[in-house]
């Protein structure tokens, strides 16, 4: 039956198919193999994104850890032996991931595939900066999936061995492989972002939004397309030990843990529109979930978090397991679950760095006309 089907229809039923089955599916035989090559990228369809995340150390062999949330135990050892640690994530986009590279002062930065092991280091910037703030904006291109690579502030060498914070943005544009000046800021956030910012950016309704810990945490935003910034307030910004942002449906959410907020927990908050209205909490961690992921290890103070497309996970050692929220059914409510750690040896601690990332198997999004990234294909 399957033989019969047109080619057009059986391209269609094979962008449906989750990352995993449709890559069984394209080894079976030449014609289901070009089949696959012609479907629609089904990174953008409505699959689950997974959770990726790599050692703190690594120092010959990297690899990556990956969940697929639609697996039982499904978690999946992913070597990247060209990637040269240490590195750290900074963002995901189209089911790549942005890696920050090497020990050197100057940012340095790289994409890669942790699916298909490609990867390509990105062009110096224009201007060598210090410890700023990264952002990703997703973009369509020609009914294609991109983006563009937004950093902001950081601090660059002066006169006589001096430094100075720098007020200017710069973007990289995947299709000219090149950077370029396209903004400035007040000085005000420019060492805000420096200093008090060290996790990356996100971004929903063309605003990149950031998280800083000065004093108390606050969000800092950036209006991509006027270059207006504005910052506001996180709810219990003062007791939280760690705070992150993500998007659900268009909402901005503020994941919030503390130890000294209410006998200690996590939070999930939604900002409401306009922003100036208050914050409403949506989601609280489970006691029961909550007391097994802090239990007899340690406290909230040593929880972190990441979240994208409506999930939000939370964990301490990744080996030991991991929360995660997301929206679920025709009314999206919200639903927590446990993934048990399923790593072994030597891959237990993983407090490198993580993210949630939909698996792609496109190297046009990661790569300008005309150039290449190692790795497989």
């Amino acid at each position: 039956m399957w033989s019969d089907l047109p080619f057009d229809l059986l391209a269609e039923i094979f962008s449906s198919l989750s990352p995993d089955t449709f890559v069984r599916a394209k080894s079976v035989c030449k014609n289901w193999a070009a089949c696959a090559a012609a479907s629609p990228p089904w990174a953008r369809r409505n699959n689950l994104p997974w959770f990726v995340a790599m050692p703190a150390r690594a120092h010959h062999h990297f690899f990556f850890c990956a969940h697929n949330p639609t697996q039982k135990g499904g978690w999946h050892l992913l070597p990247s032996g060209l990637i040269p640690p240490p590195v750290r994530p900074v963002a995901s986009v189209a089911g790549m991931v942005i890696l920050r590279l090497g020990t050197a002062t100057a940012l340095q930065l790289a994409i890669c595939n942790p699916f298909t092991g490609q990867f390509r280091r990105l062009p110096v910037m224009n201007t060598a900066r210090t410890n700023p703030a990264v952002g990703v904006v997703p973009v369509k291109e020609e009914e294609k999936s991109g983006y563009r690579i937004y950093v902001a502030g950081g601090m660059s060498e002066g006169g006589r061995g001096g430094a100075s914070y720098v007020p200017t943005v710069e973007t990289y544009d995947p299709n000219r492989d090149k950077w370029a000046l396209t903004g400035s800021m007040p000085m005000e956030y420019a060492v805000r972002l420096t200093v008090w910012t060290p996790r990356e950016g996100v971004y929903n309704n063309g605003v990149l939004y950031w998280i800083s810990s000065a004093r108390a945490y606050s969000v800092v935003g950036f209006e991509v397309w006027t270059n207006k910034w504005k910052q506001f307030k996180v709810p219990m910004g003062e007791s939280l030990e760690f705070a992150a942002l993500a998007v659900k449906r268009g909402k901005l959410l503020a994941l919030g843990v503390g130890e000294a907020c209410d006998g200690g927990g996590a939070w999930v908050w939604e900002l409401g529109a306009p922003e100036d209205d208050p914050w409403r909490v949506i989601e609280k961690v489970p006691f029961e979930m909550g007391r097994r992921l802090v239990w007899g290890k340690g406290s909230w103070g040593d929880v972190k978090g990441v979240g994208i497309d409506g999930v939000v996970c939370l964990y301490r050692d990744l080996g030991e397991g991991v929360v995660v929220w997301r929206e679920c059914g025709e009314n999206f409510r919200g639903e927590w679950s446990w993934i048990e750690g399923g790593f072994q040896g030597g891959c237990r601690s993983l407090g490198g760095g993580s993210r949630t990332a939909h698996p792609s198997r496109v190297q046009g999004s990661a790569a300008p006309a005309g150039s290449k990234l190692r790795g497989k294909a």
